[in-house]
């Protein structure tokens, strides 16, 4: 009787080891996306209106935040790079600019499997504030060759969509 017990909760304690490190398998594992991203203008949709979409990208992240830095022509022509770290925990953070002021928001979809950035920037042009907001989601593809960002802008001009893709090099 006392071997038999044993045995049941021997089998019960399998059972749960198994049932365990299944469920921690399936759980879907947050994406990292570091690494240096190139432009795809081809296979990107860039829809209405002027998008200014990155050049280039180079990107790190850690269990805690994403520093993202953009290289892209300006109107002007010339090459300017911008540079945002977000935390990765939903918090705001804020971040003055020359131009202005930008408030970014990263949550993970309920899924794991993107990233959502959200953007509000408030800034001054010729004695005028303007806001504009923004949304990306975040996503890879391709065993992680490929980046797919969907983004939505919105400002007083309208609302934007395009779907940027980046290879990275």
């Amino acid at each position: 009787m006392k071997q038999k017990h044993l045995f049941q909760l021997f089998t019960l304690g399998v059972v749960c080891s198994f049932l365990t490190l299944s469920a921690s398998s399936l759980a879907a594992k947050n994406p990292d996306f570091t690494g240096k991203w190139k432009f795809n203008e081809t296979e990107s949709t860039m829809g209405e209106g002027r998008f200014f979409a990155a050049e280039e990208m180079s990107v790190t992240q850690d269990g805690k935040a994403i520093t993202i830095e953009r290289t892209r022509a300006g109107r002007d022509g010339q090459v300017r790079t911008t540079s945002e770290t977000i935390t990765l925990d939903g918090k705001e953070n804020v971040d003055e600019q020359e131009y202005g002021k930008s408030t970014y928001r990263a949550t993970w979809s309920d899924d794991n499997t993107s990233l959502i950035i959200e953007t509000e920037t408030e800034f001054q042009r010729q004695g005028e504030t303007f806001t504009m907001s923004r949304k990306e989601i975040w996503s890879l593809d391709k065993g992680g060759k490929v980046l797919t960002i969907e983004s939505t802008s919105s400002s007083q001009r309208g609302t934007r969509s395009a779907t940027l893709i980046y290879d990275k090099i």
